[in-house]
């Protein structure tokens, strides 16, 4: 991962921290607000894989995941099922530089206006701090609607997870 944002002269920092294994426990150890550090998804639309990127403060929305990459057919790909599309990341802490797994990637509209953001390196304790602007160059994102506001910030429940 590293190695991919050196060779294309991609400007970040690297931290370390504790063993985190959600975005929003990235934020909390970093100390980041959770709109500034991004969860990667694993979506498999149309027989194709993509990788999506939203803030760890957001939800998933198949819908809107399905209005963006124009598929008719979009679903979650299990963790477990991806273990052999990136070899180099332990489960749960998928870099979005879709680049280099030869997958595109897209970015929800949010963190798209962020000036920097935060994402896992691969490991749950290895975290990649970038401008979004030096992101956006070698990753190549499509910036796509693809989350939402949790349910519970809103005043209502509902039974989708978060992940």
């Amino acid at each position: 991962m590293r190695g991919f944002l050196d060779s294309r002269q991609a400007a970040y920092t690297l931290t370390t921290l504790p063993r985190a294994y959600t975005a929003r426990e990235v934020a909390t150890a970093e100390p980041l607000p959770a709109r500034e550090v991004a969860k990667t998804v694993v979506i498999l639309g149309d027989g194709a894989y993509c990788m999506i990127m939203i803030p760890a403060s957001r939800l998933v929305d198949l819908h809107e995941v399905r209005t963006g990459l124009t598929s008719s057919r979009s679903g979650w790909l299990r963790k477990t099922s991806w273990r052999g599309l990136f070899p180099d990341c332990e489960l749960g802490a998928l870099p979005p530089l879709g680049p280099l797994y030869y997958n595109p990637v897209y970015l929800d509209g949010m963190p798209a206006v962020q000036n920097t953001v935060a994402f896992n390196a691969g490991t749950h304790y290895d975290v990649i701090h970038v401008q979004t602007a030096e992101f956006r160059r070698p990753a190549l994102p499509q910036i796509v609607p693809l989350a939402r506001e949790p349910a519970a910030s809103q005043g209502w429940c509902s039974g989708e997870r978060e992940i």
